[in-house]
């Protein structure tokens, strides 16, 4: 390699790609490359996110092309999407703390999930098995599971 050895190439990729999210043509074989966020990234919705396993479409690069598509349409569903994303945004803000449009989404988020896992609560019952003492008896074992829905115009 020209004057940078393979180790600081892979650090500092000079001349190669435009660090926009994607793998560029001069990325080694078999070495590993994240590709890089710029501030105020460009963001899937919540159900997109979930869907896509990232929130930020530049680092959407799925192995052989291959895409999920399902859709997940369920109370629970939109609860995982809320969490996938919060979780996504929480790493992001990690390391860019002064995005303040992604501060903004993340406590949008955290409001839609705390009071949509309160409803969901309510007519389901706990998410989490430490909720599940429930007035002075161990309810985590009661129908239904999280898990347990019925398609839209579904039955039992």
């Amino acid at each position: 390699m020209n004057e940078l050895t393979q180790s600081q190439a892979s650090v500092n990729p000079i001349g190669c790609g435009d660090n926009t999210g994607c793998l560029p043509s001069c990325a080694p074989l078999a070495n590993p490359y994240v590709p890089f966020q710029r501030e105020n990234a460009k963001k899937y919705e919540a159900p997109n996110a979930l869907i896509r396993g990232t929130l930020f479409p530049g680092l959407d690069l799925p192995f052989m092309g291959l895409v999920n598509r399902q859709e997940i349409h369920t109370p629970l569903g939109e609860l995982m999407a809320l969490n996938f994303a919060m979780q996504e945004l929480g790493l992001y803000l990690d390391t860019h703390q002064n995005d303040t449009e992604a501060l903004t989404l993340f406590q949008q988020y955290s409001d839609l999930y705390q009071e949509g896992r309160k409803t969901y609560e309510a007519q389901y019952g706990p998410l989490q098995q430490m909720d599940g003492a429930v007035d002075g008896r161990y309810a985590w074992l009661q129908d239904p599971w999280p898990w347990d829905y019925v398609e839209a115009g579904g039955e039992d």
